[in-house]
């Protein structure tokens, strides 16, 4: 058994089962791939792919595992690279870092700019998504970091850290009636059109969950949009928005008003968050201290070995 080949393996499942992608994405040849995973089904004793007429059309159940634990190894490889890379005498390397659309335009642009002017070398490279899209990217390697608030549903195998906590607004125009409000209400909020989050992002739920709990459904003549789209629709007068307090900007938005609603949606925690299974190389950790001063290198590392060492003592 060779490590190529269970690359070949995993190029070929994640490319849903086309050889010749594969072949294309690892610069090698269609002939030479099947040469090789067949090679290894032989060794192992069973088939890997299901086939018809010598072409690929499913994975078998000995297959996913073959391809779960693969996933694995090459996690690990992964991480021998990383801790190759953290102590070669080379400054450098590659950052990515998995965010909501929120956090990529209004928290990481000060963070980067810092992180930047000590590490000027490191390629930093963003993923964007909604939360869970967030989580998915670093359980799967696909990024080293994530950035965003919670999701809809949990992550057993990564380490989150808080390092916000994220406040709710009302933004409308300003001739708008709700900026002349002494104390706003939900009902007062559900009179006018509403143009909302969706449903995958914390602010989202945490809105419709708040007007569904008070027996008021709002109208929302827009949904599923990010909060900088959100605002567009506001400066035409098509409603009002309910977004995080961080994604009004008084310079770009000057046409706008902002009031605070704190006090009738309740907030969200932002975190930080890596596979508690990786090696955290120095860049990433000197990242994660720009992104709230209670983040030190003695607490991140702390907080990892906490959680390897329950994690270690659940699987007894």
């Amino acid at each position: 058994m060779q490590l190529r080949q269970l690359r070949y393996v995993l190029e070929v499942y994640q490319r849903g089962n086309h050889i010749s992608s594969a072949a294309e994405a690892l610069n090698t040849s269609q002939p030479g791939i099947s040469k090789q995973i067949r090679q290894l089904e032989l060794e192992l004793g069973f088939d890997i792919f299901e086939r018809t007429r010598n072409r690929i059309v499913g994975v078998t159940a000995a297959g996913l595992e073959v391809i779960s634990n693969a996933e694995r190894i090459f996690r690990e490889v992964n991480n021998i690279q990383k801790i190759s890379d953290d102590y070669s005498e080379e400054k450098g390397g590659r950052l990515t870092i998995a965010t909501t659309h929120t956090f990529a335009r209004y928290v990481l642009p000060n963070v980067i700019r810092n992180f930047f002017q000590q590490q000027p070398s490191v390629q930093i490279g963003l993923l964007q998504g909604n939360p869970t899209e967030v989580g998915e990217h670093v359980k799967e390697g696909r990024a080293d970091i994530g950035v965003s608030t919670e999701a809809q549903k949990s992550f057993l195998g990564l380490v989150r850290l808080p390092i916000l906590t994220i406040k709710r607004s009302v933004i409308a125009p300003k001739d708008h009636p709700i900026t002349k409000v002494e104390k706003i209400t939900l009902e007062e909020l559900a009179k006018y059109p509403l143009i909302g989050h969706d449903s995958f992002r914390s602010g989202g739920w945490t809105i419709l969950d708040t007007f569904e709990k008070a027996g008021i459904k709002p109208l929302m003549p827009f949904a599923g949009i990010d909060s900088d789209v959100g605002k567009t629709y506001v400066s035409i007068g098509l409603g009002i928005a309910i977004t995080a307090s961080i994604a009004f900007d008084p310079e770009r938005d000057n046409n706008l008003v902002v009031r605070d609603v704190s006090h009738l949606f309740p907030s969200s925690t932002a975190y930080v968050m890596f596979r508690k299974s990786s090696y955290l190389r120095k860049i990433e950790i000197d990242f994660m201290t720009k992104l709230s001063p209670k983040l030190t290198r003695q607490r991140i590392r702390a907080m990892r070995e906490e959680t390897v060492s329950s994690h270690s003592d659940d699987a007894d």
